[in-house]
């Protein structure tokens, strides 16, 4: 199983501070490192490669990675054009998980119907396959009217894409197209066994092989003190509380990893043989209150357990 963690620190999203935690993860032997992307929100990041490109050059090994980047808001050869330079940056170290956006003030923001959505994230994504590979893109109706990307992504043919979706259409949709899916950070191990299953009936009815890619996005945490681990459990319950993406029924146990070496080992034993999960991404905290040793000391032990 890969390890691959998101940035631990938000106070500063600042090219020396991210490329800091990227290259003390990359030492630690973590395999990716991942940026979100969002809109009109506090600590917002609404261009994951431009940040990425900055923590190229402090790197050397680690994966550069997007947790959705999201194909509706953007312009397809443009977008393929980024990701390519971002390769080529990087030697072949992107991994690029993609997504459609949910929040209907950001769609309607750049323009995007909530119900068109779907159609223009596949619509999208065909086309940068297409100008990845090298062939002229249609860009019009005459014969002279293609254009031809250059320069193509270091891997061939593109880096790897996983969908990051929630809910039976997208999971549905991410099968059909043959790609590995990026499972929430806030949904329960049980949900996401059924959403795995479905994953899977999906990608077979449409005649792909079995996606071998699992990937799991997990709150994780490691702590020998008991009386940490509880107050950060009940600090995050309640932060959650009312969370759409959140089972109503939900324990914070469900759907986050924390304790001490032993519980957090037991713990990912269970998660790779319920869903023999490949790569497990350890997200931020979202309470306050824990320092930054804390964090990295987490973030080392976590490696040794691993591996």
């Amino acid at each position: 199983m890969k390890l691959g963690v998101t940035p631990w620190d938000f106070s500063d999203l600042g090219a020396k501070s991210l490329s800091a935690q990227a290259a003390f993860a990359e030492q630690l032997g973590y395999e990716s490192f991942w940026l979100p992307e969002n809109h009109f929100n506090p600590n917002a990041m609404p261009d994951p490669l431009m940040l990425l490109a900055s923590v190229a050059a402090a790197t050397d090994h680690i994966r550069l990675a997007t947790t959705s980047y999201l194909l509706p808001l953007r312009n397809p050869l443009l977008a393929a054009e980024q990701v390519a330079v971002l390769d080529r940056l990087s030697n072949g170290r992107v991994t690029l998980g993609i997504g459609r956006g949910y929040a209907p003030v950001m769609l309607k923001a750049f323009g995007v119907r909530p119900s068109e959505k779907r159609r223009l994230f596949e619509q999208c994504l065909a086309t940068m396959q297409l100008a990845w590979s090298g062939e002229p893109v249609p860009i019009g109706e005459g014969e002279s009217d293609r254009v031809a990307l250059d320069p193509l992504p270091v891997q061939q043919p593109h880096p790897p894409l996983w969908v990051a979706a929630i809910g039976p259409k997208a999971l549905a949709q991410a099968g059909r197209l043959g790609l590995p899916y990026l499972a929430s950070p806030m949904e329960t191990l049980a949900t996401l066994e059924d959403n795995y299953a479905r994953h899977a009936r999906a990608a077979e009815d449409a005649g792909h092989p079995l996606v071998d890619v699992v990937p799991v996005m997990r709150t994780v945490f490691l702590t020998d003190s008991a009386r940490q681990a509880q107050t950060l459990k009940e600090r995050i319950s309640g932060e959650a509380a009312g969370n759409s993406r959140l089972q109503p029924d939900a324990r914070v146990e469900d759907w986050t990893i924390i304790g001490d070496r032993v519980q957090v080992s037991e713990k990912i034993a269970e998660y790779r043989e319920r869903l023999n999960v490949s790569h497990l991404i350890v997200t931020r905290l979202r309470v306050g209150g824990v320092t930054r040793s804390d964090l990295e000391a987490s973030l080392a032990a976590l490696a040794d357990i691993v591996g």
